[in-house]
């Protein structure tokens, strides 16, 4: 699903309901509609909007991740157009001086301390809330990390409505840790693109032949997929589902890039066609949490192949992650990170031998207390000073907030992820 999605269905599933936005209704705009003529006037507008919204989905995506700023390093990226540009990682207005609650609260929740952390931010959205996205971008990630879908859902409303943008998707973190996750380590990476086809299958066999405890596939630069591609893709997928009863986790980065690439595929009633493309669609649909979605398009393929629909069954330890801009060697965080973990700064240093560029994929990362970021900021920041460049990718805002409190340096750069 792509950026804008929820605002395209809610469109076609409501008509003209929600029409016009609350915004023009608290404005003193008619929330009815009193002709039919009015009525199709609206729907024409909310054909169009939704055509405006396809057009912009496609530009941002282009250039949304690649070569990306750091968090404070001060650069901000133009916006296609020329437009100003809206989801742009924040600059130095949270500073501690000028929006305490943001820094405070990153410190709670470090401490062990959600329930206050979330009062926190949830206190300072009508006044920095208003003009700053950070309190809620944190307030999301809270949520996913803690497994509160009706939160993430009731305030990623008022967050669209607020900002007049597409709601982040709720993307929950793996379940949580237990003797069977795996730990910190090295990540058995493979990068698809720009076209999926049976020439994946070895690739696919290496990536399920690996020893890695957690498998990340980038699917970002896909840009074309067949029925074989489809079907080796699918193959592979369901094996590593299976593989999670035994510990193995899986990281689907640009997941929406291969969705959006495999659904002109599929045309509801063409049965002489392979169900390889909406099986494969399914399957990432399950993997990725999306269980409304699951459900309209398991009646789709229930319909074009006159077979009972599968059930959705939610994944063990599957989570999504932005496409890589580079470097496809990547070293995975644990879930959580407590106290100074010299198990964890040994594997980085084991890690860091021989390359230049270290990129420490937070993805999983939900939490790090005070004095295991401390720890792991010292250790990368002796790193950086060997000359080596260090990454810290997929953060989330929490945590991001916290490393940049402790100091984290220019050798040390922070990339939070994107909503």
């Amino acid at each position: 699903m792509g950026l804008f999605s929820f605002l395209k269905r809610k469109n076609d599933d409501a008509g003209v309901r929600d029409w016009p936005p609350p915004e023009s209704r608290l404005r003193g705009e008619p929330s009815r509609l009193d002709t039919e003529a009015e009525r199709e006037r609206q729907r024409e507008i909310a054909r169009a909007t939704a055509a405006k919204i396809d057009e912009i989905e496609l530009a941002f995506a282009s250039d949304m991740f690649d070569d990306e700023p750091a968090w404070g390093s001060g650069v901000r990226r133009p916006a296609a157009g020329g437009a100003h540009p809206e989801q742009d990682i924040p600059l130095q207005a949270a500073a501690p001086a000028s929006a305490p609650a943001i820094d405070e609260s990153a410190i709670l929740y470090a401490n062990g301390q959600p329930d206050a952390a979330e009062q926190l931010l949830r206190s300072c959205l009508p006044t920095l809330g208003r003009a700053e996205r950070l309190p809620w971008w944190m307030l999301f990630d809270l949520y996913q990390a803690d497994g509160r879908e009706d939160a993430f859902e009731s305030i990623a409303i008022d967050y669209a409505s607020h900002f007049e943008t597409s709601p982040p998707a709720w993307k929950p973190l793996p379940a949580a840790p237990d003797a069977a996750r795996p730990g910190p380590g090295l990540a058995a990476v493979e990068a698809f693109g720009p076209t999926i086809d049976a020439s994946v299958a070895a690739r696919l066999t290496r990536v399920l032949d690996a020893t890695a405890p957690v498998v990340r596939l980038d699917f970002g630069q896909v840009t074309a997929i067949d029925a074989d591609g489809a079907a080796c893709l699918l193959a592979a997928l369901q094996t590593l589902r299976l593989q999670q009863t035994g510990g193995r986790e899986l990281v689907l980065a640009g997941a929406d890039t291969l969705l959006d690439t495999l659904r002109p595929l599929l045309v509801i009633g063409q049965r002489a066609t392979s169900p390889a493309p909406w099986l494969l669609l399914l399957e990432l649909l399950q993997l990725t949490h999306r269980e409304k979605q699951f459900e309209e398009a398991a009646m789709d393929y229930c319909v074009t192949y006159e077979v009972s629909p599968p059930s959705f069954e939610a994944p063990l330890r599957v989570s999504t992650a932005a496409p890589a801009p580079g470097h496809g060697d990547r070293f995975m965080l644990p879930a959580v990170v407590s106290g100074p973990d010299g198990a964890l700064l040994a594997a980085i240093d084991a890690y860091a031998q021989e390359r230049e560029t270290l990129v420490l994929d937070c993805s999983r990362l939900a939490r790090i207390d005070y004095a295991g970021a401390g720890s792991l900021l010292a250790r990368l920041d002796a790193h950086g000073a060997a000359g080596r460049a260090v990454e810290l990718r997929e953060l989330n805002h929490l945590v991001a907030t916290l490393l940049r409190l402790l100091g984290a340096g220019d050798g040390v750069r922070l990339y939070p992820h994107r909503y």
